[in-house]
């Protein structure tokens, strides 16, 4: 045999696994009630005196799975796929137990997920997000039937790289998948600028793989933006770009379209800081839903409830993604922590001590440049908030 037919046979070869899944959640019922029967002066003798400890029948849930050899370690990637009889697509955005999926076909699809993908046991909140590449099923459709919108199934996720993610009760949350960058969006007033917020979304963006943008906005609401240079040299010292924007006004978004174009990025930050109103400007036939920050608490409202990927014009895409108030980070312990702030890292090897935690040691470097300042005094104060964010038991 040839070595290309050798290769074509590798590349299509399949292999069994076994995959754990969710555990049903009724709870196992014992064979009898012993206490009941004792009571009733019923003879033991014959009671066994033991019982089973591992979940057996209803809770035990483990299953075969048919994949291909070179499936990604995510659990969703496992399925092996008939690609003759699938689309491959990518997800546009989630809506409850529908996805809707943009075929490479043309087609715009509206799935449902495969109930095998939905019951792998996975500490992610959803199976399937906003900019996942899926391959899926079309349904077949009645000879005369008409449809606005196809369906089809979600049979099988491509493995994922670049991540936006936050932890939310316990599970993993995936903003967005497969993005190349994160513009984080902040207002410099309404509501006012949070500069520790930005340093919680560039560590989410450092542990997702994706390249910060910082936009400042609502730059024609201050009287004298010349007083934040300061803070934007600091981040741009650091290799990060930081654009001055305002969505009103149209200053800043030709440099923000350049930045953007052919990559995909993701919009995030709070509510209120202008997200969905820059994009309505890169885009004036986009209409996001836009409201004003409350004047009781000059915090932002609630008005993007999903995340939904767009098409630029000129190529790329972005993500409009709903604000959150307080960002958790996800899967990290308190010794990767300080891997999060660039400019920690020529001082960390001069530490006394290997596991120093740069809080309170004697001989720390870190502290030492703080002091010096070779390090803000205001990131490290970022990193001390974070480092005390994560559970003591995973240090």
């Amino acid at each position: 045999m040839s070595q290309p037919d050798e290769e074509h046979e590798s590349a299509g070869r399949k292999k069994k696994i076994r995959v754990e899944l969710r555990k049903n959640v009724a709870r196992r019922r014992r064979d009898k009630d012993w206490t009941r029967d004792f009571q009733g002066g019923e003879d033991t003798e014959d009671v066994p005196t033991t019982e089973r400890v591992r979940a057996k029948g209803e809770l035990s849930r483990r299953r075969t799975v048919v994949t291909d050899s070179d499936a990604g370690d995510e659990p969703a990637a496992l399925p092996a796929v008939d690609q003759h009889q699938c689309v491959r697509g990518r997800v546009l955005r989630v809506h409850g137990l529908w996805s809707i999926v943009a075929g490479e076909n043309g087609q715009t699809y509206r799935c449902a997920v495969r109930r095998l993908l939905k019951s792998l046991a996975t500490d992610e909140r959803n199976v399937v997000t906003c900019g996942d590449l899926v391959w899926l099923r079309p349904a077949p459709v009645s000879g005369g039937a008409t449809q606005d919108m196809p369906e089809g199934l979600i049979e099988r996720v491509e493995p994922r790289h670049g991540l936006l993610t936050r932890a939310s009760r316990g599970r993993e949350h995936v903003v967005a998948a497969n993005v190349d960058q994160a513009a984080i969006v902040l207002s410099l007033v309404q509501p006012e600028l949070k500069p520790h917020l930005i340093d919680r979304y560039l560590a989410a963006a450092t542990l997702g793989q994706l390249r910060p943008l910082i936009l400042l906005n609502k730059v024609d609401l201050v009287e004298d933006p010349a007083r934040y240079q300061p803070l934007i040299g600091y981040y741009a010292q650091l290799g990060i770009p930081v654009l001055l924007t305002s969505a009103t006004t149209g200053y800043g978004l030709d440099h923000l379209r350049e930045l953007l174009h052919g990559r995909v990025t993701v919009f995030a930050g709070q509510s209120g800081v202008g997200k969905s109103s820059l994009l309505n400007a890169l885009m004036p036939d986009l209409h996001l839903p836009t409201r004003s920050v409350s004047a009781a608490t000059e915090k932002g409202r609630h008005t993007t409830t999903y995340a939904q990927l767009l098409p630029l014009p000129d190529g790329g895409w972005v993500v409009d993604t709903p604000g959150v108030r307080q960002l958790q980070l996800w899967n990290i312990q308190r010794e990767e922590v300080e891997g999060l702030f660039l400019e920690f890292r020529p001082f960390v090897p001069l530490c006394a001590f290997a596991d120093c935690t740069h809080t309170h040691e004697t001989g720390c470097a870190v502290q030492q440049a703080v002091a010096r300042n070779r390090i803000s005094l205001r990131r490290y104060h970022s990193y001390l908030g974070l480092f005390h964010d994560l559970p003591e038991e995973k240090w």
